[in-house]
Parts: C-alpha cells; structure tokens; sequence
C-alpha cells in the first residue's frame, strides 16, 4: 500500500510531529483477523493526499465492504494484547500494593503520636520505683518466687495507666501553650485530634482503678483514685485546680505521684497482700520517704525551665518566671546536692560495713557528676536545659538503687 503525504501538519506515520514534506511511504499490510474476517485485500494500493488544513482524502474506489472494516479498525497483535493485559494488571498490583502501604504509614504514625503522648520514658521512674519498693518487702530469697515477681509486673500496668492519664490531661489542658513551648506533641501537631486525646485520658484512669480492684488490693486502689484526683488538679483550668500554675502546689502534686504513690501503697501491697506479712515499716522506706520529696522538687523546679517563654505568654506564675532561671536552677542543685550529703549521713550510720561503703562512696560519687553536670548548663538554651532536667531523672533511678544499702 502506497501511502502520499503532502505538507500535512500533525499526522506522521512514526508517530513524529515534524516529518518531512514530500516523503512518501511504503509498507504492506499483514493478514489479519479481527472480529472473524480475515484482510484478504494486501495487493491493493492506496494513495493519500493531505492538505494544509489537515485533511486527507482516499484517491482510489473502495469496492469492498471489507475493506471498509479492516480500514476502520486498527490491527491487533499479540504483542499489543499481552502489554495491555500486563498494563491492566501492573495497574491493579500497584493498588493493592499501594493499600496496604498507605495503612502502615497510618498505623506508624499513630502510633508514633502515641509514644509522644504517653512519654513512655517517664514509665521508668514507675517501673524502677515499685521494683525497688517491692524488694523492700522481701526477708529471704524463698519470697523471690515466679508467683511474686508475677505480682510485681501486674502491679506496674495499672500504675503506667495512671501515668499515661495525667500526661494526657496535661497535654490536652496545655493545646496552646504547647505550640509554642513544645509544637513536636501530637496535640499540638495535631497527628492526634482532641477527641482522641480525651478518649486516652477518660479511658486510662478507670483501667487502672479496675485493674487495682482486679488485685484485690484497697491500698492500691486507693493509691490510684488519689492519683486520679491530683493528676486532674494539676493540669485542669477549674476555680481552685490548675495547681502547675502555682510554684507550690506543683511541687506538691510531683511529689505526690512521683514519691509517695510510689512507696508506702505499694509497700503495704506487697508485704501485706502479697508476701501475707503484717507491715512493718523499715529503715530504708522511711529514708527513701524523706529523701524522695527533695529530687521530686528539683524535678519540678527544673521542669519550667525551658518552657519561660510560652508559660509568661499565658500568664502562668512558674517559680523560673517569678524569681528568675539563674536561681531557681541554683536553688535545684542545691537541694539535691543537700540530699546526697543526707544520703552519706545515712549511710555512714549503717552497722554493715558494706552497706556502709556503698551509701557512702554511691552518693558523694552522684554529687560530684551532678555538680560537674551544673556547670555545663545554659541557661538561654532550652535543649542544654532539657538536657538537665532528664539528668536529675538518672539521679531519681539511681536513689531507688543505693535506698537499699541505708540499714
């Protein structure tokens, strides 16, 4: 078939936009079938004039009601089936595939939100906290059986419950402030929405009561009702509560929840509902009592520090803001540096020459890191001064520790 081109704008026959004027083409057409009819017509030629206003006419007499329909329709090969049946199902895996994926990304992040909401890193002052108390109750190693440490785990989950509650009642009370002092939580980002913020917050609290009341224990129950109650006072802008607003109060609900939930409950738990014992308070809880209260200050001293900006805007009256980040960080380091000197008075009392040593050289080795710590922080750089505040948390872990070798 000969096929004449003539100054034909947009029609080419290698499918090329700028194909000479003049050029002239020739092929010949396969046998064919389609829809059951067979070309029969290859020796026939055709000649195709094309204007410049690009139409194009069929100089020779179609006589054939088949070439009408093999000139209508264009001819298939294998090879043009099988790339369209190969697109068609490429295009289908890439949506399964594409699924799928999508959903992992949601889940990852989430998730991701919920670690941010949850904060579990505060989770280990509470799991070295009632392992260290739990211990305490302990006389022998026949106490040390699978059923009490099975004791030990199901006691820290509706604690960590408790934990995850008031950091999300303080993230939701705290939306605005936090996008200015901390926009990473996912409030504030809003990789989670507020409704889902609340349905954590109302969903932890009562999972921990009900895990207390599945123990069988009215100390711990107690413990995390009271937990409830000051968690919410802490963070919720009600006449009389929003307690972090006050530098004394907020120290109070610190050392509530991080020190005192944490002793005596689960001590009278442990030797009473676990070990069968009567209570009996010993040497080492009535210290950790008395030197506990003092790290929890310091941490809630030195919580505010980076967040002066976002909480003057506000209008929040934190220590940091009313008498200043120099000396309130001074003011932190000084009290925990006073409670290590208590805590080698302590310990040179001790009648066990070990436990003596260990109290002994322990704290006056933690003072010497903190006050090398102090001396590297700056105060205009919130990270430096974030930096710190998780340090004195390494120091709150470390005093659960050398509390068992004050005897």
């Amino acid at each position: 078939m000969l096929l004449q081109m003539n100054s034909c704008s947009g029609f080419s026959l290698k499918y090329h936009p700028l194909q000479p004027s003049s050029s002239v083409k020739t092929f010949r057409l396969p046998s064919t079938q389609i829809n059951g009819l067979v070309n029969r017509s290859q020796r026939k030629k055709y000649s195709v004039k094309c204007s410049s206003q690009s139409s194009f006419s069929l100089t020779n007499k179609v006589g054939n009601r088949e070439d009408i329909i093999n000139r209508n329709h264009k001819p298939l090969n294998k090879s043009t089936v099988a790339l369209a049946l190969q697109d068609g199902y490429a295009s289908k895996s890439e949506e399964e595939n594409t699924l799928p994926a999508s959903f992992v990304q949601v889940l990852n992040k989430k998730f991701d939100a919920l670690y941010r909401l949850t904060r579990p890193y505060t989770w280990a002052s509470i799991i070295v906290g009632v392992l260290s108390v739990s211990l305490l109750a302990v006389q022998s190693p026949t106490d040390l059986t699978a059923t009490y440490f099975i004791e030990v785990l199901k006691s820290m989950v509706p604690a960590i419950m408790m934990n995850n509650f008031v950091n999300a009642i303080n993230q939701l009370s705290d939306v605005a402030i936090d996008k200015i002092n901390k926009p990473h939580l996912p409030l504030a980002s809003g990789d989670f929405s507020i409704a889902e913020g609340i349905a954590i917050a109302i969903a932890s609290p009562m999972m921990g009561v009900a895990m207390g009341m599945m123990l069988r224990s009215p100390p711990l129950v107690i413990c995390f009702i009271i937990w409830w109650i000051v968690g919410a006072a802490y963070s919720l802008d009600l006449p009389l509560l929003r307690w972090k607003g006050s530098p004394l109060m907020a120290a109070v609900t610190i050392i509530i929840l991080n020190g005192l939930l944490l002793q005596f409950p689960y001590f009278v738990h442990f030797q009473k509902y676990v070990l069968g014992r009567p209570v009996v308070f010993p040497k080492q809880l009535l210290f950790a009592a008395a030197i506990m209260p003092i790290f929890n200050a310091a941490i809630a001293f030195s919580k505010d520090l980076p967040d002066v900006e976002g909480d003057k805007e506000f209008g929040l009256r934190t220590l940091p803001i009313i008498l200043g980040r120099e000396r309130v960080f001074s003011i932190a380091v000084n009290m925990l540096l006073t409670a290590y000197g208590a805590g080698v008075v302590a310990g040179a009392t001790s009648p066990f020459l070990p436990c003596k040593l260990v109290a002994i050289i322990g704290h006056s080795a933690l003072a010497a890191l903190l006050w090398r710590k102090a001396q590297t922080v700056d105060l205009t750089d919130p990270p430096s001064m974030q930096s710190f505040y998780m340090f004195i948390f390494k120091l709150y872990y470390a005093e659960f520790f050398l509390m068992h070798f004050v005897r």
